[in-house]
């Protein structure tokens, strides 16, 4: 077992490793929850219709979700730092072209060739880090990483209306890309080691089956909101996932090693994220129109209600993730799960009298739960393989993350028709929209005890440097 060091100890090449995890952790969640608000402004300057304006931001999650395991593998086998620099410098590009984008289809595709550079990234940092410092001290180091999510998700509403304010929406995208380039420029002067696994080859026939399958999953559950063809994808998209399972079982270098799911700590740990993800991601969603389409709130004071979560989540992640490295993952986790539930039941009691003080208990109790689980279910995940395919762990992650979101998502929509069939949101009745509102936090509540079920079924992680 490697040696606790203290934080002193640590070298420089470990501390801009660090670095460079939290600041590129922070861009993307900065970018996402920064372009929300400047959803309007973009929607006038182009004339794009709610439908068209959701894909700016749908049409991210997609390709970068599509790309995430094809990039886990490519980090494994060529070099997570080169991957990583391909990402980031990739990612720079694209921003500044996204930011000169002359239409709103122009911006869309922009915007999923940014997901898939992007991939780049969310395969390699957090793989890149775990190999970088010993296994007792990984919790403290991606709690470090995860409190940076939390804090772009919180400045990305502040800073990005300030600068669609004043400089415009493209200024968002200038920002990213400046920061984009001084990560590169960081990476490259600090950073001498590269990490692999073994350089066995890529199934470049399986990646391409996969990407098809979870773009047309991820796609079709988004597209449920929006006609009847949605499920077709769906059921397409699950075609072409039995078929990538049932091609990577004889590749000879697969591109997803499916021996790795035998771990039940990494099998466990990943179901508990996508069911959390499931059950969670759109509760901001969901509280966003009930401050304002019930209780009369404007956008900016809804806003600032929801704060409380992110804020939570930053301020606990660091101790959450220092907590694992000296308690079981599986406990901190679960206990953060056992919170989302109280949480959701919360907000599942709301009513359109219901005191102010009970929106504020909820998001309390979910930003402490989201705090205790994140961290610590990422550290199960990435202490459950070996070396050699931590990009792969990271991909995984990442995947049960994203595909969750959707899900949560789909699960609104399909609340919603039922209960409002097809009438508009600002057309809706207030009292009709609190009960489809509350049917779907009842639902995540039951999601998420299935979920702790799942948590505590992983086995504990061994904190062997393997």
């Amino acid at each position: 077992m490697a040696d606790a060091a203290p934080t002193r100890a640590w070298t420089r090449e470990q501390r801009t490793v660090l670095a460079v995890a939290c600041v590129s952790s922070f861009i993307t969640p900065f970018m996402g929850s920064a372009l929300n608000l400047a959803m309007p402004a973009i929607g006038r300057d182009f004339g794009l219709p709610a439908v068209a304006l959701n894909w700016v931001v749908g049409a991210y999650l997609v390709a970068a979700a599509a790309f995430l395991l094809p990039a886990g593998r490519l980090g494994d086998v060529l070099g997570r730092k080169r991957v990583f620099l391909w990402g980031m410098g990739g990612h720079a590009a694209v921003a500044m072209l996204a930011g000169l984008a002359s239409s709103g289809w122009a911006l869309i595709a922009w915007r999923a060739a940014q997901g898939a550079v992007a991939a780049l990234i969310f395969a390699t940092a957090p793989a890149i880090l775990t190999a970088a410092f010993p296994p007792t001290q990984r919790g403290r180091v991606l709690g470090l990483s995860t409190a940076s999510v939390y804090l772009g998700l919180s400045a990305g509403p502040v800073l990005g209306g300030l600068l669609t304010h004043h400089l415009g929406w493209r200024s968002i995208f200038v920002l990213v890309a400046a920061l984009s380039v001084g990560l590169v420029a960081a990476v490259l002067a600090a950073v001498p080691d590269e990490w692999r696994g073994d350089p066995v080859g890529l199934d470049l026939g399986g990646a391409g089956l996969y990407i098809l399958a979870v773009s047309a999953l991820i796609g079709g559950l988004s597209a449920l909101r929006e006609g009847a063809w949605g499920p077709w994808i769906v059921a397409a998209g699950a075609v072409l996932l039995v078929a990538f399972v049932w091609r990577e079982r004889v590749a000879r270098h697969p591109t997803l090693k499916l021996r790795l799911f035998a771990n039940p700590a990494f099998a466990f740990s990943n179901l508990a994220a996508l069911i959390h993800y499931s059950a969670t991601f759109a509760v901001s969603f969901l509280l966003s129109l009930y401050l304002q389409s019930v209780r009369g709130l404007d956008a900016r004071a809804a806003g600032l209600a929801l704060l409380a979560q992110p804020i939570l989540m930053a301020a606990l992640s660091p101790t959450a993730g220092r907590l694992s490295d000296r308690i079981e993952p599986r406990v901190v986790a679960s206990a953060g799960m056992a919170l989302s539930v109280a949480a959701l039941v919360t907000f599942a009691l709301l009513g359109p009298a219901s005191p102010a003080w009970l929106v504020g208990l909820g998001l309390v109790q979910l930003g402490v739960g989201f705090g205790l689980f994140s961290s610590p279910n990422t550290n199960a995940v990435l202490s459950a393989v070996p070396r050699a395919d931590l990009g792969l762990g990271a991909a995984a992650l990442g995947t049960a993350r994203m595909v969750g979101q959707a899900l949560s998502m789909a699960l609104v929509a399909l609340s919603f028709h039922g209960f409002l069939g097809h009438t508009s949101l600002a057309a809706a009745d207030a009292g009709v929209l609190v009960t489809a509102m509350r049917a779907a936090f009842w639902l995540f509540a039951g999601l998420c005890v299935a979920g702790i079920a799942a948590s505590l079924a992983r086995s504990p992680i061994d904190r062997r440097d393997t």
